[in-house]
Parts: structure tokens; C-alpha cells; sequence
């Protein structure tokens, strides 16, 4: 995989309305983490996508009424069966951290890239998500210096109390160990 003008050559890009410019395009400097499903715990049907393009219909479901009006997007999403979408060229800011703070500095959302693994928090990942997200990290690593393994997060450490993701089923050890 290789990173081209901020886009992931390997990924389907879908451009998210969710976004805006960053302060400082130089200072991509922080990767977190995260799973997400729509509806929880459950995979499929495309409701990830649509969510981040900002065209989820929120009466298709009765837990979409929860988050109606939500707008958040990710740079990238990487499905159960390894299929990677991008949502937000790496240069613009994606949505995805909100209230968040790495190392004494507030809104991770400035400097980081967001990549989303279908997913939840108490159900173990796919062995094809680990080995895209292996090299979509690695690309990202070279395209972006200022990100190292020790500038890998979950957004659960970015955001303590408020989120969870990725989870306690997301081997730390096995991802970092192949990067």
C-alpha cells in the first residue's frame, strides 16, 4: 500500500461531507484507534458509510434515533473482511476523537489520523482486519514521520471515561508486534 496526495491507494474513497481543514497540515503527528458498529454489535448493511457520508437514515433503525444528527466521519474504515474505505484525505481533519488529549495537548482530532475497524469492544477482530491495518500503519508511518509506534492510540486513552474503543479484545501486542 502506498500513500498518494493524502489518499490510500489501495482504499475506496468516499468523500465525507464530515471534515475541515487542519491548522497545521505538517503536524499529523498522533494514529488512534477505534471500532465502531451500526446498529452495536452488529456488522454489515452499510450503515458505517452512510453515517460518515452524512446519508444514514435514522428511521431505519430504533437505536439510529440515539444518534440522529450525528456528524462524524474517519479517515479510514477497514471492514470484517478487510475491504479499507477512506472517508478524508489525510491532510483535512476527520471527525473522530472528539473531546480528546494525548500527552497534556487537547483536540487529538488537529494532528492525528482516525482509522475505524468494524468492530466492538467485546468481540474479537478479524485476522484480515489486523493484517490490513498492518499495512495501512506501515504506509502511514512512512508518509508520516512524525507518527511512531509510541504515537499509536486507542481512542479509549485519547478519551478515558467517555470511550471504550478499541476495546479489550484488540491485541495491542499482536498489531505492534507487526508493525
Amino acid at each position: 500500500m502506498k500513500i498518494d496526495n493524502h489518499i490510500l491507494s489501495d482504499a475506496n474513497f468516499l468523500e465525507s461531507p464530515h471534515f475541515d481543514e487542519r491548522h497545521d497540515p505538517a503536524d499529523i503527528s498522533l494514529l488512534v484507534i477505534h471500532n465502531i458498529s451500526l446498529p452495536p454489535n452488529q456488522f454489515g448493511g452499510g450503515y458505517i458509510q452512510e453515517l460518515f457520508l452524512g446519508k444514514l437514515d435514522w428511521n431505519e433503525h430504533w437505536y439510529f434515533k440515539q444518534i440522529e444528527g450525528l456528524r462524524v466521519s474517519s479517515h479510514l474504515l477497514i471492514q470484517r473482511d478487510g475491504q479499507v474505505m477512506q472517508f478524508v484525505p489525510f491532510d483535512k481533519r476527520a471527525w473522530h476523537a472528539g473531546v480528546s488529549n494525548f500527552e497534556g495537548r487537547e483536540a487529538c482530532n488537529d494532528y492525528s489520523i482516525g482509522i475505524e475497524l468494524e468492530g466492538a469492544d467485546d468481540i474479537p477482530f478479524t485476522d484480515i482486519q489486523y493484517q490490513k491495518l498492518t499495512e495501512v500503519t506501515k504506509a502511514i508511518l512512512k508518509s508520516y514521520p512524525k507518527i511512531n509506534k509510541e504515537r499509536i492510540t486507542g481512542h479509549s486513552d485519547i478519551a478515558p471515561g467517555r470511550k471504550t474503543d478499541p476495546g479489550p479484545f484488540f491485541d495491542w501486542a499482536l498489531y505492534k508486534d507487526k508493525i
